[in-house]
């Protein structure tokens, strides 16, 4: 049934106490995992689409790209790449898309995000905007490294530069990235309460309409 999402469950009632330790070591330490071959095809597709000729905005895990349809046509002079895992989730149709003419700012890739952000980093893109909006918050206590903020690619996509903005329906998780930001930039983030504004993505509708709040954090650098 729909607007029937459940709010998210845990035993973790703060930021997580080892936090600050997995993120300074994934600052000290480089990520060397090579990528996959089918992901630096993927990422060489996306750089020729895009062009380098805009300003360049990533809809990170996209899921069916309804956000980032929005995102292409809310920034008209901006180029918005859409990234997920999924083909599946990609090939879905995206509610919408017929009510104005598909924008041509826009490309969906599929990719690994853990690949994909570090082979723009090495290409030295920096972006103008960055979304990760309603990422899996993994709310286990020993979910930490699972989380983008506990995982090791995390100082990889800060590096990428541009306004980030990340939106949950699990204050926690928001906070954590916000201790994370502060750890690798000596930056502040802002984490508040969404407001009544058209949601994002389904997820964030569906949550909206079960009665959840909503929180979103941005970081500007």
């Amino acid at each position: 049934m729909y607007a029937n999402s459940r709010e998210i469950r845990s035993a973790q009632i703060g930021p997580h106490e080892r936090l600050a330790e997995v993120v300074t070591r994934h600052r000290d330490h480089v990520f060397r995992k090579p990528a996959a071959p089918w992901n630096v095809a993927a990422f060489g597709q996306a750089m020729q689409a895009w062009g380098g000729t805009r300003p360049l905005v990533l809809d990170a895990g996209c899921g069916v790209g309804w956000s980032s349809l929005q995102l292409a046509r809310r920034f008209p002079d901006h180029f918005v790449l859409g990234v997920d895992q999924s083909e599946d989730r990609l090939a879905r149709g995206k509610p919408g898309a017929g009510d104005e003419a598909w924008p041509a700012n826009l490309c969906f890739v599929r990719a690994d995000l853990v690949d994909f952000w570090r082979l723009l980093r090495a290409e030295g893109v920096v972006l103008a905007r960055h979304y990760l909006l309603y990422p899996n918050p993994w709310p286990k206590i020993g979910h930490l490294a699972r989380r983008w903020h506990g995982h090791a690619v995390f100082p990889d996509l800060v590096a990428l530069g541009g306004v980030l903005e990340s939106r949950s329906n699990w204050r926690i998780y928001l906070e954590e990235m916000a201790i994370a930001l502060q750890l690798l930039t000596q930056r502040s983030a802002v984490v508040e309460t969404l407001g009544a504004e058209a949601p994002l993505t389904l997820f964030e509708r569906k949550y909206r309409d079960s009665g959840q709040p909503l929180y979103r954090l941005e970081f500007r650098p």
